[in-house]
């Protein structure tokens, strides 16, 4: 179907399978290579699953997943990805894995991520002045374990030879973004089309769906408030405050928050604040008094009496939680 004056040379495209990957995303790839190699009536990419011992790893769900090698340090991989699924604690230097990164990040090739990857490539150092995204929960944690990476909220990164992604879907986006690149665009919206996907997806596609979708209603005077509430969760508005930005009277508000809510504007921004700080906690090194402060309260008692009102346990002792969770997986 795709005319090549020369016949491109296969290219070994290495997924480094980590402990908890997701086996959705890893299957997305699968699909996305062979409908590339089918359409091209050529195998342009050859997949190759990899361990780090070469045995079978352990996917979210609990599968294990069967590998082709153990990771070869000497590289043979043009193109090689680490796919992670969960959040790893903080990365010692000694961990192998980094160490195996190290060492193919000083030979050619395109090293990229998907998920929770990007942890891995930041800490072995490869990510440094670049640009990287990882899921977006985990945008705050990566920023603040990797201040030498130039954090993004994007889709996907290609910066010069390394490439990200948030996961998901979005691991297609971006192989068929590579794809377009390598071969042609031709051949990436066929693919694209073949996968039923809509349309190639570009980096500064939003991570998350559209506000309008995630709060059920379209209603743009509503939309518009919660914007302002996710914007100031530092410093709260008041409701008189919010409605006046928005042109509308604190009456319409309040019942815009009821009729597609169900909630009232002051405990809606409450939330939001408060699910804020549930994830700062759990996910950075932040002591207690900065988590509430960043959120909006004014002292740690008033912090920690609406967070137990809500979550039903102290942020002191949600975090402690976290930490014995982290210890067990």
């Amino acid at each position: 179907m795709f005319d090549y004056a020369d016949k491109p040379a296969t290219q070994r495209l290495g997924v480094l399978l980590l402990p908890g990957f997701t086996p959705g995303e890893l299957g997305l790839l699968e699909d996305c290579l062979a409908e590339a190699n089918r359409l091209a009536e050529m195998p342009l990419y050859q997949l190759q699953l990899l361990s780090m011992d070469g045995r079978p790893v352990a996917s979210r769900s609990g599968r294990l997943q069967a590998v082709d090698e153990a990771l070869r340090s000497d590289g043979g991989y043009p193109l090689l990805f680490v796919a992670a699924g969960d959040l790893p604690k903080p990365l010692p230097a000694t961990d192998p894995v980094l160490g195996a990164l190290a060492s193919l990040g000083r030979q050619r090739g395109l090293l990229g991520a998907w998920h929770a990857g990007a942890f891995w490539l930041a800490a072995a150092g490869l990510l440094n002045g670049c640009r990287a995204t990882v899921h977006w929960t985990w945008l705050e944690a990566f920023a603040e374990r990797h201040p030498q990476v130039i954090v993004s909220s994007a889709l996907f990164e290609v910066d010069k030879d390394r490439a990200t992604c948030g996961g998901g879907v979005a691991v297609a986006d971006l192989f068929l973004h590579l794809l377009a690149r390598q071969h042609s665009a031709e051949l990436a919206a066929s693919v694209a089309e073949r996968l039923l996907l809509e349309r190639i997806r570009g980096r500064d596609d939003r991570q998350r769906i559209p506000l309008a979708n995630r709060v059920g209603s379209n209603q743009p005077k509503l939309v518009q408030a919660v914007l302002l509430m996710e914007a100031n969760l530092e410093e709260p508005l008041t409701t008189d405050e919010i409605a006046q930005h928005v042109c509308v009277s604190r009456r319409q508000l309040e019942r815009l928050f009821k009729q597609h809510l169900d909630s009232v504007p002051s405990q809606y921004y409450l939330e939001l604040r408060l699910n804020r700080a549930r994830q700062m906690l759990r996910q950075t090194s932040k002591s207690i008094i900065q988590i509430g402060l960043s959120c909006g309260f004014s002292s740690g008692p008033h912090f920690s009496s609406a967070y137990r009102n809500h979550f039903k346990l102290t942020p002191r002792e949600d975090r402690q939680q976290g930490s014995v969770r982290s210890v067990a997986e």
